[in-house]
């Protein structure tokens, strides 16, 4: 009882008092687990820091790995701003003191889905949400913890926001409910939470949604376009009703990333990416610091986590005037100081530079401008750069990528004996596995068509619209570029193969390209389930029943790693798995089906039931040899 007192002390401390020093000063927490020991002997496979091209050697130290380890779990880049002023994440009902609340209930012991009580009754899609209902948000609270892994809280001006790191998505916890750095979060509820907030509607590309005017009822609301055209205002409700219903489609642990107006969410991938380059399931991270992977974090922050930093290419790539498009995300926000009213006269971009909170660029997150703005290039998907004032231009992205590079799967705990693991080695070999997957990081490294690899192309293209407003990257600044950036930066020339240009511009679906998928590593298998790009290959512990996502992931029911994976090679398993979720009206038009990579080891490739699973428990512990990354 004393334990739980001490908690909600700290808890109303941290979050509820307003003290007048932190109104002006300002106070901020995230959880950041215990020092670890992460891996950096190998670090020098990665070319370096500061790596512009593939010639530079320069091994990250131990120091700047640490760095980014602490930004992994506590950088936001400011998103609180997007997430709580302007959608509302926590204004409907999930509300923050009851987050709170559901924290102190716990009495330490972590969870790895924080049930919180809803503070009001709301109807999202065609879900009825009552007040005290439990909602499982698929938040982890490790034990011991404050606050939800990857969330961070800010109080200052005399309100308290919260914001997401990346350890939201890509850290999560063991059964001991102890942090696990690197693993995906596959059962958070991305979906159901932006769904939960009042302003959902302001993450509207991230939708099936055909045309804007399908959302206007009536033209009494309008404002000015950029070439003084009166364009009206989509309906409040209508619009908010519609992305309600799409982001509920996402499987948990799914999230859609990209802003083409195709509602295809992609499942969270682990980040041990040393090796596992190109980055991004269609192999669009490329290019820059770390062979692309601090372009792929990039890109999570400056485009997902914010929605205002896309109206610059609003116009050319989504096919809405910059205006109009501002108007749309802030005609109900959250906080009445980030609300747009029409009727006042004033443009929404007039409106919204006199209350950005980072005025030196597009958007209300810590952003810069990159050498293509305001056109996007293959290192910046919106044309801007994730970065806050008094660091160097890439050093958060650069360090959190050498972070990245550190980790280790843990050790599973499955026992197998050597016999096993060398026969499912030799099932490997035999069935082809190893013409894709080979070498230390179980992958070629290579980009696969949506043809070759059986299914469909909705993520493999989903950059494509990019091409409408696209320029070279031309360069990068400077390694010792301050921010915020000078009058002339200095500008590195990046020089791109024909080579290389040719499968950057596959990845990205330009050219009249069908778009590409990466052959990605298996490396940390296990903790990755369901599999495929989509997260379509679940099935759960129970093999007869708890088949396909409508059966587990919809359920609130974890993909099992052994039977997902038996889905993934056995064709009769497969065909029921596709089944259950082409049955699913909202996972056909999320694009979710679990189809493709048919490269069958089973009967009808001359493979016993004994041969699939010793590949199987191969795949599963190939990596067990090697010291996990687990905080202790």
């Amino acid at each position: 009882m004393r334990k739980r007192s001490i908690i909600l002390s700290i808890l109303f401390i941290c979050l509820i008092v307003p003290v007048a020093y932190f109104t002006v000063v300002g106070i901020e927490y995230a959880y950041v687990p215990p020092d670890s020991n992460v891996d950096t002997k190998e670090s020098n496979s990665f070319k370096g820091i500061r790596q512009m091209t593939s010639d530079v050697q320069e091994e990250p130290d131990h120091e700047f790995i640490q760095t980014g380890r602490k930004l992994f779990y506590e950088e936001t880049f400011g998103n609180e701003v997007f997430f709580t002023d302007v959608m509302g994440m926590f204004d409907g009902a999930l509300t923050l003191p009851n987050v709170a609340s559901a924290i102190i209930k716990l009495n330490g012991q972590g969870t790895d889905n924080l049930q919180v009580q809803a503070a009001k009754s709301v109807i999202i899609g065609d879900i009825k949400v009552n007040k005290g209902d439990l909602i499982d948000t698929g938040l982890d609270v490790p034990k011991g913890a404050l606050i939800p892994l990857g969330v961070k809280v800010r109080y200052e001006e005399g309100k308290v926001r919260a914001g997401i790191s990346c350890a939201v998505c890509h850290s999560s916890l063991d059964d001991q409910k102890e942090v696990v750095h690197g693993i995906p979060n596959a059962d958070l509820n991305i979906g159901l939470l932006v769904a939960l907030a009042t302003n959902s509607a302001s993450y509207f590309t991230h939708t099936e949604m055909k045309n804007i005017q399908d959302f206007i009822t009536s033209t009494d609301r309008t404002v000015k376009s950029t070439e003084g055209e009166e364009l009206a205002l989509p309906d409040i409700q209508r619009l908010e009703k519609y992305v309600d219903q799409e982001v509920m489609k996402w499987p948990r642990g799914g999230n859609d990333t990209t802003i083409d107006l195709i509602n295809n969410p992609v499942q969270t991938p682990d980040v041990f990416t040393l090796g596992d380059h190109p980055y991004g399931w269609s192999g669009q991270g490329q290019l820059g610091p770390f062979k692309g992977l601090s372009a792929i974090i990039n890109n999570a922050h400056a485009q997902n986590m914010d929605a205002v930093s896309q109206m610059t290419i609003s116009k050319e790539i989504l096919g809405i005037d910059k205006e109009l498009y501002v108007a749309i995300l802030l005609q109900n926000a959250a906080d009445k100081r980030y609300k747009y009213d029409p009727e006042s006269g004033e443009s929404p971009t007039d409106f919204l530079a006199k209350i950005d909170p980072t005025p030196n660029a597009d958007g209300v997150l810590e952003l810069i401008e990159s050498p293509s703005y305001p056109k996007v290039s293959f290192l910046s998907s919106v044309g801007l750069f994730a970065s806050s004032d008094g660091y160097r231009a890439w050093e958060q992205l650069n360090s959190m990528s050498a972070f990245m590079n550190s980790l280790k799967p843990p050790k599973t705990a499955i026992n197998n004996d050597d016999k096993i693991l060398l026969d499912g080695k030799s099932v490997f070999n035999r069935a082809g596995c190893i013409k894709c997957h080979a070498g230390q990081y179980l992958t070629n490294n290579q980009l696969m068509s949506p043809k070759e690899i059986g299914t469909e192309s909705s993520r493999a293209r989903a950059l494509n619209n990019t091409e409408k407003f696209f320029s070279s990257p031309g360069g990068l600044y400077d390694p010792e570029t301050p921010v915020p950036l000078p009058e002339k930066p200095i500008i590195r020339e990046l020089t791109l193969t024909a080579e290389q240009e040719k499968q950057l511009k596959r990845s990205w679906g330009h050219n009249g390209s069908d778009g590409a998928y990466k052959v990605p590593s298996l490396v940390g298998l296990f903790w990755s389930a369901p599999y495929l790009h989509d997260g379509g290959v679940a099935v759960g512990q129970n093999l007869n029943e708890e088949i396909g996502v409508n059966e587990t992931l919809y359920k609130g029911k974890k993909a099992d790693p052994i039977n997902s994976l038996l889905a993934l090679i056995d064709s009769e398993l497969r065909q029921k798995v596709v089944k259950e979720n082409v049955k699913n009206q909202k996972l056909k038009t999320a694009h979710v089906s679990g189809e493709g990579h048919e490269f069958w080891v089973d009967h009808t490739t001359g493979f016993t039931e004994e041969e699939q699973q010793a590949l199987i428990m191969y795949l599963l512990t190939v990596t067990d040899q090697n010291d996990g990354s687990k905080s202790k």
